[in-house]
């Protein structure tokens, strides 16, 4: 396919070989995109590197550009899109994949005992780095665009152990009607895709984790979990040219679980 044949964009945050964020690039590389990468410094920055480069390695884009992006911090975001600007020129599309909370309040029983910081802390680096990123990316968006996010049905309903990242991804999907609305006249398109779960390095920080994915087999319509590619291949239409009047829109790929009670 060349869906996004000539097409260039930047992906954060390729977090391993199993990050959603992963099977996206691979299905924008095969598609004829080029890609330049970002990534948040988790822990040890050489270690984060290292982690990265082999996710990109295994999917087929180990020479990609890829740059450090604290979206904590408008510096390195400043920073990340001179630097990208500078390689790529123009982009045609951007996909914000990252999310953060700490993790000890990702469990049943304590949403109520969420500290200030913390809840700060998530709707910073989940909700409003969208933000930020989007009004770097669009002065590079000189034809128009695409931007992508990804969500969670925790946004609309209380998932046990989901808790403040419930909270932050409904304030990234009310973020995503709102840029919409503001970027639509520069021709650049903002979705959000809600996947339903999967073994990804942030979703396994989540309480009760397996049993959402036992749920998911007995409950969905498709009586199965998704995979990376089912996402992958959904984030390829919005990218692409074959969604050109889709905006504002949030999209499930998660085998119809929103749709069934339970």
């Amino acid at each position: 396919m060349s869906l996004l044949q000539g097409k260039k964009g930047l992906i954060l945050n390729v977090a391993n070989d199993r990050s959603i964020a992963s099977y996206i690039a691979h299905h924008a590389v095969k598609a004829g995109a080029t890609c330049g990468f970002g990534y948040l410094p988790m822990g040890d920055p050489v270690k984060s590197e290292r982690r990265v480069r082999k996710a990109m390695e295994e999917h087929g884009f180990a020479d990609s550009f890829l740059q450090q992006c604290d979206v904590g911090s408008d510096e390195q975001i400043e920073r990340f899109f001179a630097a990208a600007g500078e390689k790529f020129g123009a982009i045609d599309f951007l996909v914000h994949s990252l999310a953060f909370a700490d993790r000890t309040y990702l469990a049943r029983g304590k949403f109520l005992s969420t500290p200030r910081e913390v809840f700060k802390q998530a709707l910073d680096i989940s909700a409003y780095s969208l933000i930020a990123l989007a009004r770097a990316a669009a002065p590079l968006m000189t034809s128009g665009g695409s931007i992508i996010t990804l969500t969670y049905l925790g946004s609309d309903r209380a998932v046990p152990g989901y808790n403040v990242m419930g909270v932050a991804k409904a304030a990234l999907e009310s973020s995503v009607r709102y840029l919409a609305a503001e970027l639509g006249e520069k021709n650049i398109r903002v979705n959000s895709l809600s996947a339903g779960p999967l073994r990804t390095l942030s979703a396994m920080a989540v309480g009760g984790i397996d049993e959402m994915f036992t749920k998911v087999e007995q409950l969905s319509p498709m009586k199965r979990n998704i995979d990376g590619d089912d996402v992958g291949k959904t984030a390829l239409y919005l990218l692409s040219d074959l969604s050109s009047g889709v905006t504002g829109a949030n999209i499930f790929v998660d085998n119809g679980i929103n749709i069934v009670g339970g």
